[in-house]
């Protein structure tokens, strides 16, 4: 009975924040759907229920797939669209071929949605509220997701390799990066606490491991373990993000940086003498306070150069642009 109540809480509350609107940004809102689609809040939050109870990885999944959609060609959906005929998408870029991950839960949210609503709701919007719902099930912030979002038509692999930070990155590097985005250095620091949660690729940490002298020694021989130093050798090997909480989503990731075990280059380097280290500190005290700043950046995040009003199209499959 417990079970089922905090089940029933879980999918009730999704539907408070998707109809209490703050205001507006931009031409989105939270209460776009309010009239068109009522229950999408719910269905996004049942189905995402039963994805994480299957994997809790996908949340981290599902958060990692808004950030590479929204940083090419802003939060149009685009990274859904697979390589068709002569059309070439965003999956077979370097940041994203074998990494990214969550495509068949954004085909479930996506066929449940139109079983409802048929026509109505945008991939990209869906992108977005299983992003959110992936950060709140796994323990973090829930936050009202502006909506309104149409899907392109368009996809760009060049785009894809050029404007998604590396995580061998430095400081400069991705702050410009995001600023390139709009988004400003207090942001980075904020949505990079998403590596909270979730895994990534020895061949992503593998130079900071064992070239590295920002890094706890200890910490750098466990990682080891796992990672190879030669490069092409477990490539692929898994290792948390946050050696910690790995599966859930908490400030751990700023103490883990306090004492050198940022997972990735990319990620000490927001603390490492310099802009960012005094808000690292902050956030590693003041779990409040990060889940404020997480939920704000990651709804300022979510309205680069979005498609509104009668730009792009509503997929009836997010996979492919719909034909004429």
């Amino acid at each position: 009975m417990a079970s089922f109540r905090t089940w029933h809480c879980l999918l009730a509350s999704c539907s408070l924040f998707l109809l209490l609107a703050s205001a507006a940004h931009g031409q989105l809102s939270p209460s776009f759907y309010a009239t068109t689609c009522p229950t999408l809040g719910l269905i996004v939050r049942a189905t995402m229920l039963k994805a994480l109870l299957a994997e809790r990885r996908m949340g981290a999944s599902l958060v990692r797939l808004f950030f590479h959609d929204c940083f090419v060609q802003g939060c149009d959906g685009s990274i859904l669209l697979d390589d068709v005929g002569s059309f070439v998408g965003e999956k077979g870029a370097g940041p994203n071929v074998n990494s990214v991950r969550g495509f068949e839960v954004i085909d479930q949210i996506k066929a449940n949605v139109e079983l409802l609503c048929p026509g109505v709701v945008s991939c990209a919007d869906i992108v977005a509220l299983a992003a959110r719902d992936g950060t709140f099930l796994l323990g973090g912030p829930s936050w009202a997701v502006p909506l309104g979002r149409r899907d392109s038509t368009t996809a760009s692999l060049t785009l894809a390799n050029s404007d998604l930070p590396s995580p061998a990155s430095d400081l400069a590097t991705l702050v410009s990066a995001f600023g390139n985005k709009g988004l400003s250095p207090g942001d980075l620091t904020a949505l990079s606490g998403a590596h909270t949660i979730g895994f990534s690729q020895c061949q992503n940490f593998r130079g900071h491991i064992y070239n590295d002298t920002d890094i706890d020694a200890a910490f750098a021989t466990l990682r080891q373990r796992n990672c190879p130093a030669a490069p092409g050798t477990g490539d692929t090997n898994l290792a948390p993000l946050d050696v910690q909480t790995q599966l859930a989503f908490d400030n751990a990731y700023y103490r883990n940086l306090l004492v050198k075990r940022g997972l990735l280059h990319s990620d000490q380097e927001l603390f490492n003498g310099g802009s960012q280290d005094a808000l690292v500190r902050q956030y590693s005290s003041n779990p409040a306070l990060f889940a404020s700043d997480f939920a704000a950046a990651m709804i300022k995040m979510g309205n680069i150069s979005p498609l509104t009003g009668t730009a792009g199209q509503i997929r009836a499959n997010c996979r492919v642009v719909n034909s004429s």
